[in-house]
């Protein structure tokens, strides 16, 4: 290579190295931001809809081989345009519900911006896949300004992603090429997961109103207790001072 040539390697090398580091700390963004939601819900709803996440980046190679495949020319400007996959996270939900639920959270972020949703769920693929696919824009913020980074974001309940992994895994074990029983049986494997969600949900939703009408009840006897309390009721100054501060 000709000094030339090194100079522009090295140039490409280093814008490489930039790109990867905006796709990671947006993962890292998103990721916090699902951390905030998990423990607000936890706190002030006491429930979680979110059970756990999963980031993943794809490598360089990986980025390189996409751009061949799809027949585009090898430089950073052309990755960003072309690779909309590059950072990917996974949010894994108890119910299907919640999947809507943590995607209207994300939409109402205010520096966040969805491109592109993909309902497998009301529209599943062929082969039973279940998931709701979300392709947003997230900032991040370096050392030289701001940057607008696409992430995808998959939201699926545990039963979808647990039929999930282990179709890939068997892709993966017959490289592509699964008989056309295994297939059926997938099918069939998917939709059985996606009755168990319905199910489950059903089952969540009756607790809740038992719950619920619990509440009340509770409410309704502390109530009855005040108001037949002969003595005056007195709140503590340190609770009264706590409220200040919140104001």
């Amino acid at each position: 290579m000709n000094p030339e040539q090194v100079e522009q390697f090295q140039q490409m090398k280093k814008k490489m190295t930039r790109m990867m580091l905006l796709y990671k700390f947006a993962l890292s963004e998103l990721e916090t931001k699902i951390e905030i939601l998990r423990e607000e819900f936890l706190m002030i709803h006491d429930y979680n809809p979110i059970e756990h996440t999963n980031s993943r980046l794809k490598s360089p190679e990986s980025i390189l081989k996409k751009l061949n495949r799809k027949g585009k020319s090898i430089s950073v400007d052309s990755i960003r345009e072309n690779v909309k996959d590059i950072a990917g996270l996974r949010v894994s939900c108890s119910f299907i519900s919640d999947i809507y639920r943590v995607f209207e959270m994300l939409e109402k972020q205010s520096d966040i911006k969805v491109l592109e949703v993909k309902d497998y769920i009301k529209n599943p693929k062929s082969n039973g896949y279940k998931s709701l696919h979300v392709l947003l824009e997230t900032p991040v913020f370096m050392s030289d300004g701001k940057e607008i980074v696409t992430v995808e974001v998959q939201i699926r309940t545990i039963a979808m992603d647990f039929w999930a992994s282990l179709e890939h895994k068997i892709f993966y074990k017959y490289d592509q090429f699964v008989p056309e029983q295994l297939l059926i049986e997938l099918k069939e494997a998917a939709d059985s997961a996606f009755a168990l969600d319905e199910k489950m949900e059903r089952l969540h939703n009756e607790v809740k109103v038992i719950k619920d009408e619990n509440k009340i009840t509770e409410v309704d006897e502390i109530t009855k207790l005040i108001s037949n309390s002969s003595q005056p009721i007195t709140i503590p100054p340190a609770f009264l001072e706590m409220l200040e501060k919140v104001k």
